[in-house]
């Protein structure tokens, strides 16, 4: 079955750091923290409506969860326990820093029935890490994975590409790194430049540069790759969909389908790779059952991309090719017009 949260945001509540992409409140989408009852009204109400109960986590997101007032943390805590149990949903997952895991916030979260931790790492190169403020090291998330897993909750790991001071090779090596901790999850965000960020003003300067939107795609879907290579499963690529996200972007990767884009990407390069040094003009494809939409593209745009090099591409289902596969059958003695 399908994981999901019931996600209630907690914006840049604990934080002490203004890194230089962050907009909490714009990134989450709300502007002020909700008290222990509005949260027990957002739960009582998503108890009513969910009927997968046992796939369904409680999802504290948005700002540093273990930073935030000790009171205020224990308060959302308890709550969300009234929401547990045989006709609850199944746990608590949490956001926070790296710096602020310790064994004494970890046993006080175990008290709590906290089933996953997720940790912003976003890049594991210190240079990048100094210059965009993040106020931790690479050692600090390596440090906060292992505790945590040592505790027995589940870690999920958060990275973002196309930081200032960053390049795709940095990335790409942050990516080997969050494989080494043996994280459950992985979130990847291409930065998106919002207002009234550092990044903001360091491209409207001129000193931030990015990479363009192809590259960024074609760079993530390398990554969704890795982790899928490693078992570890990327449960979102790409900034959430908001009218404020929207409304306060100024450039960047944003888009509301990127892990859709990133997952074409990946079966187009495979059917190059595949076609490659051949004369034919049309090809025919396995494809796994369920992936047959992300082969095409989106809005079929890898059928069109090969037409326009003057080649057919047909894909088949098939329940036994894995994601991200494509087994080529040979058409050669089945004739021309196919």
């Amino acid at each position: 079955m399908k994981h999901s949260n019931i996600s209630i945001f907690i914006p840049h509540l604990g934080c002490p750091h203004a890194c230089s992409f962050c907009n909490q409140n714009t990134i989450s989408g709300q502007q002020k923290a909700p008290t222990p009852d509005e949260v027990r009204e957002i739960l009582s109400k998503a108890l009513n409506e969910v009927k997968d109960r046992k796939n369904t986590e409680i999802a504290f997101f948005g700002g540093s969860f273990t930073a935030i007032d000790r009171d205020y943390m224990t308060a959302l805590l308890e709550v969300a326990n009234e929401f547990l149990g045989e006709n609850g949903f199944s746990g608590i997952r949490i956001s926070t820093r790296p710096d602020f895991i310790d064994s004494e916030v970890l046993s006080l979260l175990k008290s709590y029935h906290v089933t996953a931790i997720e940790i912003g790492a976003q890049s594991m190169c210190d240079d990048v890490l100094f210059a965009n403020e993040r106020g931790h090291t690479s050692s600090d998330v390596k440090n906060a994975s292992r505790l945590i897993l040592d505790f027995g909750f589940e870690l999920g790991l958060q990275m973002m590409t196309g930081l200032y001071k960053s390049a795709p090779e940095n990335d790409l090596y942050t990516a080997y790194e969050i494989i080494k901790l043996h994280p459950k999850t992985v979130r990847i965000y291409p930065v998106a430049v919002l207002k009234n960020t550092k990044l903001h003003t360091l491209y409207t300067s001129g000193e931030y540069k990015l990479i363009t939107f192809d590259e960024m795609v074609d760079e993530c879907s390398k990554m969704l790759i890795m982790f899928k290579s490693a078992n570890i499963e990327v449960i979102r690529c790409g900034l959430h969909s908001s009218e404020d996200v929207k409304n306060n972007l100024v450039a960047g990767f944003y888009h509301p389908a990127f892990k859709e884009l990133c997952e074409g990407r990946i079966y187009r390069n495979e059917i190059n790779r595949l076609i490659a040094n051949t004369d034919r003009n049309h090809f025919e494809f396995l494809v796994n059952d369920r992936c047959i939409s992300k082969a095409k593209g989106q809005n079929k745009e890898n059928l069109r991309y090969f037409e326009q090099k003057g080649i057919a591409i047909k894909l088949i289902p098939d329940r036994n090719t894995k994601i991200y596969e494509l087994k080529l059958l040979d058409t050669s003695m089945k004739g021309a017009g196919l």
